[in-house]
């Protein structure tokens, strides 16, 4: 791989989460348009990971480059303005804006109602109920959930990084979420880093990282990684239901 393929490296990356170890060595390049999916049980440092990416979190150990940039020492801010967005698993809610400001400051731009009823309409949602609505308790986290998709569509960013973004969404087809997500890889030529336990998300992935107590497991083609996690999940289930039936 060229390092004019790379979007984003990262280097022998060490990290916790409050005060426990959750990164042990992580180092893997993220080649450009590249649809990656992060896979691990809970515990294992994937939403870590993310954070670490974002500037959320910062690694106590390793280097983190975008484009070649030694971009470690940047603040989340300064890596929003160069192209990277965090999508949280549970949503932020900001009181005293309006959807439609939140969503003018993700565009950059004072949004058009047409705009915004093309955003919206993405994640299911139908503008005239919401542009002018409040992002407070009356909002359910669904709600919120797509609202905060439809904010990364409009950022149009060289890197999102959505941490489970089917949580909380329930009636809303994982067909339609998935469209979504080709979506922007078509519009921006960008990245997206998704986590998910779904396989009907992950099967978008060009590539999967899977992570195992904080550490590189495997990290390949989704053709490649998905098989030999679903087989490892199957032989727990087996190993689970033979112990169940002995007591």
């Amino acid at each position: 791989m060229q390092k004019s393929d790379v979007l984003l490296e990262i280097r022998n990356i060490q990290a916790s989460y409050k005060e426990y170890p959750a990164l042990n060595n992580v180092s893997l390049d993220i080649k450009k348009n590249t649809v990656l999916g992060l896979v691990g049980e809970s515990g294992s440092g994937k939403s870590t990971l993310a954070k670490v990416i974002a500037g959320i979190n910062k690694p106590s150990k390793g280097r983190i480059l975008l484009n070649g940039e030694d971009i470690t020492d940047w603040s989340i801010t300064e890596r929003a303005k160069h192209g990277i967005s965090y999508a949280f698993q549970q949503p932020v809610r900001f009181k005293g804006l309006t959807i439609k400001d939140l969503m003018s400051l993700a565009a950059g731009k004072d949004a058009s109602v047409s705009e915004l009823c093309n955003l919206l309409s993405e994640v299911g949602l139908c503008a005239k109920d919401y542009i002018n609505r409040d992002l407070d308790g009356s909002l359910s986290g669904g709600e919120l959930k797509r609202i905060e998709i439809a904010m990364a569509f409009a950022r149009n960013s060289d890197l999102t990084l959505f941490d489970e973004p089917e949580a909380g969404i329930d009636l809303w087809s994982f067909q339609k979420l998935i469209r979504v997500f080709e979506k922007m890889v078509a519009a921006s030529d960008g990245n997206i880093l998704i986590i998910s336990h779904q396989e009907r998300i992950l099967d978008i992935a060009d590539k999967v990282l899977y992570l195992k107590d904080g550490k590189v497991a495997m990290y390949d083609t989704k053709d490649k990684v998905l098989p030999q996690i679903m087989g490892m999940q199957n032989s727990t289930c087996s190993v689970l239901t033979e112990k169940m039936k002995e007591d």
